[in-house]
């Protein structure tokens, strides 16, 4: 028995991870059975190609619904989904701007 408590020779189904992020495509993989690697197993691990950014899954192999036995590897090929490099600093400015700043550029309320 391996992880689960299921047979590691039960064949899964291999899901469809083709237009997931790549944290989604892994995590989808585990709940199937199946490992998700990138298309080079000797180079560096999945995690390290697709940080930071925004990384999508073009093509997958073997093909969705596919057999494979459990913890079975299916190869990945992506591609960074522009404008994805993050959300910009996410520091605290420092000073902080004058709170009355920004009500100086708010017209003055109609006379009446």
């Amino acid at each position: 028995m391996e992880r689960g408590g299921h047979d590691a020779a039960d064949p899964v189904a291999v899901p469809d991870l083709v237009g997931m992020t790549v944290p989604d495509a892994r995590q989808s993989g585990h709940h199937a059975g199946v490992v998700v690697i990138s298309a080079n197993p000797d180079g560096p691990p999945l995690g390290g190609l697709t940080w930071p950014g925004i990384w999508i899954v073009t093509s997958q192999r073997p093909a969705p619904g596919a057999r494979l036995p459990r913890w079975g590897n299916v190869v990945i090929e992506f591609e960074e989904l522009p404008g994805g490099e993050g959300a910009g600093v996410r520091e605290p400015r420092i000073p902080l701007p004058d709170p009355g700043m920004l009500a100086a550029e708010l017209e003055p309320p109609a006379e009446m």
